[in-house]
């Protein structure tokens, strides 16, 4: 594991588009409004762009947002896998392609239209019959589409049942989850349930979606657009906004991953993935997770964000629900999480929303600031392909 080192790059601009469930343009469309005002966030011109970075799954092929930007020379331009566990998995690469010279500028971008478009939340392609000549995902999804799993929900379910059964965890601790996020929410004029708090009868009353998982420990699905500009320390100098550095950065997976679920681990209550990366991080950045002023966990599902708490060391395994009623996780607790309402409360921008939450915080413009912020987590995903950040500030 390789040992703390000293941080080289930052993120100097954020921007989005509107949160909504249908917003009436394209995928491009809204990419290149977000990258334009994460430039103009960070008061780089677009000529100065030379790397973009996206998800594997983003329908915004490098060359039309460049093109589009009015971009010269484009040296660098990379994806990740993913889905939401990609999301910090972007920042990694735009700082991995700075911090080896083949890029100065690199912007980290998702669109979609994931509401009004293609709905994540649906069967849709999952429950198609298989290829001829079918890919290796076709392939895994064979083994759980026949028996009814063919959502996001449907795969995680399980999971949360297990969780349920193996650390006595209930369904009013996945509740405080989604109360805690729609209550940032209903201060955050940016989030979709801005003004529309919830309590935990609303919680407890939603209708099943994929026992145990109600409506209310889903997130949303959304349209809109996220983007973050990444470049060195020493140019961020240089520049209006205080730098947020990167201070860690990493992937990971664990053995015999599989879709958006594990059902094949000997242990499905356990975010085994969360720990490979939760090592990195902290190895990285040479801080401890009693250093962490705040924390932005993938709300995909409630259920995740108690599993990722644990597999980033917050508490013990099982230890979560605890954590959460006695520590916790609202502004005033010992470890605010997802300050911006997250994607239950705010948006399901595949988490580029959480990591933009987490700079403002860092740089104290957030809408529920926590008072003095200098370091914070970020995970992205909780099985398969996940990544992490750790970000902070002088």
């Amino acid at each position: 594991m390789p040992a703390a080192f000293k941080p080289q790059t930052a993120i100097v601009g954020i921007g989005a588009t509107e949160f909504s469930k249908n917003s009436g343009r394209s995928e491009l469309r809204l990419a290149l409004e977000a990258v334009t005002a994460a430039l103009a966030d960070a008061a780089i011109d677009p000529l100065e762009v030379d790397g973009l970075v996206s998800f594997s799954m983003d329908p915004s092929d490098e060359v039309a947002v460049a093109r589009n930007l009015g971009v010269q020379d484009l040296t660098y331009f990379v994806r990740t896998p993913g889905g939401g566990g990609g999301a910090c998995g972007t920042v990694a690469l735009a700082s991995l392609g700075i911090a080896t010279g083949m890029a100065d500028v690199v912007v980290c971008y998702r669109a979609m239209n994931e509401r009004s478009g293609h709905r994540f939340g649906q069967p849709g392609a999952a429950a198609a019959p298989p290829q001829r000549n079918p890919p290796s995902r076709d392939i895994d999804r064979s083994w759980n589409v026949p028996f009814g799993m063919v959502t996001a929900a449907s795969m995680t379910a399980p999971v949360a049942r297990r969780y349920m059964h193996q650390y006595g965890a209930t369904s009013e601790d996945f509740g405080l989850v989604s109360v805690n996020a729609r209550n940032f929410a209903a201060t955050n004029p940016a989030a979709w349930f801005y003004e529309k708090p919830i309590t935990l009868d609303d919680h407890q009353n939603s209708r099943m979606i994929a026992d145990p998982l109600r409506l209310l420990d889903c997130c949303q699905e959304s349209d809109g657009a996220v983007a973050l500009v990444v470049t060195s320390l020493e140019r961020a100098k240089d520049l209006p906004q205080p730098p947020v550095a990167i201070l860690a950065s990493a992937q990971g997976s664990g053995p015999n991953s599989f879709t958006v679920a594990q059902p094949y681990r000997e242990n499905l209550a356990r975010a085994v993935d969360v720990e490979v990366i939760a090592k990195q991080l902290w190895a990285q950045s040479g801080l401890k997770p009693q250093d962490m002023d705040l924390a932005n966990c993938y709300d995909h599902f409630t259920p995740a964000v108690l599993m990722q708490l644990e597999g980033l060391g917050f508490c013990g395994l099982g230890e979560a629900a605890g954590f959460i009623r006695d520590e916790g996780i609202g502004l005033d607790g010992r470890l605010p999480v997802n300050t911006n309402g997250g994607q239950i409360g705010e948006a399901y921008i595949h988490g580029f929303n959480g990591i933009a939450e987490v700079v403002r915080q860092l740089r104290g413009t957030a809408v529920n600031q926590v008072p003095n912020a200098r370091h914070a987590a970020v995970i992205s995903g909780i099985h398969a392909v996940d990544s992490g950040l750790i970000l902070g500030r002088d």
